[in-house]
């Protein structure tokens, strides 16, 4: 059977068809982003404002590479801490975020949690004999938003097994099973 003589010109156009598509909505769209791609801020690099558990000296792009470390750890973005300010309208037409605003439960949240990691490096870990580590977002949360809770695997809070191939019986010394 002889391939149909138009199929790769078809073909040609359809993938062609496809790029204009993609890039036109994208265009449309430029708060969308491809997996695994870093979203882009909008956000001025002025020095920052209302800072209550962060260093009073730090730069408007210290801050923000904080935020993006604290944002990975917990799985969340910026308007997870952060409200939107209706008045000061972004390039996108969105509205920008009031990074100052101190409304969201959130917020309180992510500055109460701060202090319980400093107050553990400083107070605890450091006190540790030999370690160089330290405790951070992600060493509890691990990339979401609710820490997921530790449940140990059986044979680490069972006590020692008995070597492979021993007798399974009950302990030496038990008493054997009685009968009601």
């Amino acid at each position: 059977m002889k391939p149909y003589p138009y199929s790769l010109p078809a073909a040609m156009i359809a993938l062609l068809t496809a790029a204009v598509f993609a890039v036109t909505t994208a265009a449309q769209n430029p708060q969308a982003q491809a997996p695994g791609e870093a979203a882009h801020h909008d956000h001025p690099s002025m020095a920052p404002t209302n800072l209550k558990v962060l260093p009073k000296n730090l730069t408007g792009e210290q801050v923000h590479q904080i935020m993006d470390g604290w944002a990975a750890a917990l799985g969340t973005h910026c308007t997870t801490c952060h409200t939107a300010d209706p008045n000061n309208i972004g390039p996108n037409g969105r509205p920008r975020l009031n990074f100052a605003d101190d409304s969201k439960p959130e917020k309180a949240t992510a500055r109460l949690m701060f202090g319980m990691t400093e107050d553990i490096n400083k107070n605890y870990v450091s006190k540790v004999p030999n370690s160089d580590g330290t405790v951070t977002c992600g060493t509890c949360h691990r990339g979401h938003m609710e820490p997921e809770p530790f449940v140990a695997p059986p044979e680490e809070h069972d006590g020692p097994r008995p070597p492979q191939g021993a007798p399974q019986g009950p302990p030496t010394g038990a008493a054997p099973p009685t009968s009601h």
